[in-house]
């Protein structure tokens, strides 16, 4: 930490540098060890011979509903996805309520009826947690925690290989990027005009699944969710000794999230997203990998928007749709707090 950063600010929690340097200078120099140094979406654990993957993660958003989905669906939804990025089928979840007095029953049974709806479609089971509540003001009306445990299938072993990424290897995304960040905004900030933005909150094991099941090998594969596709990428450009090129005209952005992000003077590459995978795979698997995604609801917009390269090793650079090229870095300051 530096002498600038004396104290937490919004930009700790956005998924990008300031947050990673929070990681890297304070928690993992007093929780250092083995397993942690992955820092992957869920950790990999070896439980009497059986892999397992564990997964935690908090949820804060602001305002608790939005178009597509509410805090607590976005909770289920979370942490399943880590959980399935990492390979493993989810199998069980914890969840834990922090709540501020004077939070209305109704408002709060609507959340659980929503955790407990995506939890059956995610075929999960929730089978343990915990209820604080807090005085008025001490808490902004709701937090959730939630906790996965999934099982490591023998047939899907090796999902995190960075030491097999090559040049030529294919980055693939199931579809347009921005739309839970904007959907957000626009309920929090109640615009006089109709954005038509929804939420891509989704639980994304299915698709996962089918794309494992189907036999073509996939090296890695990663969620972007704080700090959106350009954040993601470049924590996997840190990996490995290459470089990452994107094709503007490839990644997919809804015509409402691109208008909103022209008006408020955000960048879509940077905005959360809550149903979307990154998959990185070879050139020719990645065909096969595209046409089992769109056979799915969630993928039906898969599509290859980049590819992995010798140029600019550590770097992430987009193809700009006029011809040009733009260094993405990691995003910096906080373009939208509490969206997660």
């Amino acid at each position: 930490m530096t002498n600038q950063e004396e104290n937490i600010l919004l930009g700790h929690g956005n998924g990008g540098r300031l947050m990673q340097r929070l990681i890297s200078g304070l928690f993992m120099a007093h929780f250092d060890n083995e397993i942690l140094r992955e820092q992957s979406d869920a950790s990999i654990l070896n439980i009497c011979g059986e892999e397992i993957a564990f997964t935690t993660d908090s949820f804060v958003v602001d305002p608790l509903f939005f178009p597509g989905g509410n805090i607590g669906k976005l909770a289920v939804c979370g942490t399943v996805n880590d959980l399935s990025v990492s390979g493993a089928e989810p199998l069980y979840l914890s969840v834990s309520f922090i709540i501020e007095e004077g939070f209305p029953i109704a408002t709060l049974e609507k959340i659980v009826v929503s955790m407990a709806e995506e939890a059956r479609r995610a075929g999960v089971l929730i089978v343990t947690g915990d209820t604080k509540v807090v005085n008025r003001g001490k808490c902004d009306k709701l937090f959730i925690n939630t906790s996965g445990i999934g099982k490591i299938r023998k047939d899907r072993n090796g999902v995190v290989r960075y030491n097999d990424i090559m040049p030529g290897d294919k980055i693939i995304l199931n579809g347009p990027v921005g739309d839970h960040g904007m959907a957000v905004m626009s309920a929090r900030e109640s615009f006089s005009f109709r954005s038509g933005v929804e939420s891509d909150c989704a639980s994304l094991n299915g698709l996962i699944s089918n794309v494992l099941d189907s036999h073509s090998p996939v090296k890695i594969m990663r969620d972007p969710t704080r700090g959106g596709l350009a954040t993601a990428l470049n924590e996997l450009a840190s990996r490995i000794p290459f470089g990452i090129r994107l094709e503007e005209n490839a990644i997919p952005v809804c015509n409402g999230v691109r208008a909103l992000c022209e008006l408020l003077g955000f960048d879509p590459l940077y905005i959360a997203n809550e149903g979307k995978v990154i998959l990185v795979t070879g050139e020719e698997e990645s065909r096969q990998i595209t046409e089992t995604m769109k056979q799915h609801e969630q993928g039906r917009q898969a599509c290859v928007i980049g590819e992995i390269v010798n140029d600019h090793p550590g770097r992430v650079v987009l193809q700009t749709m006029t011809g040009s090229t733009r260094i993405l870095e990691t995003l910096t300051s906080d373009q939208l707090p509490r969206i997660c």
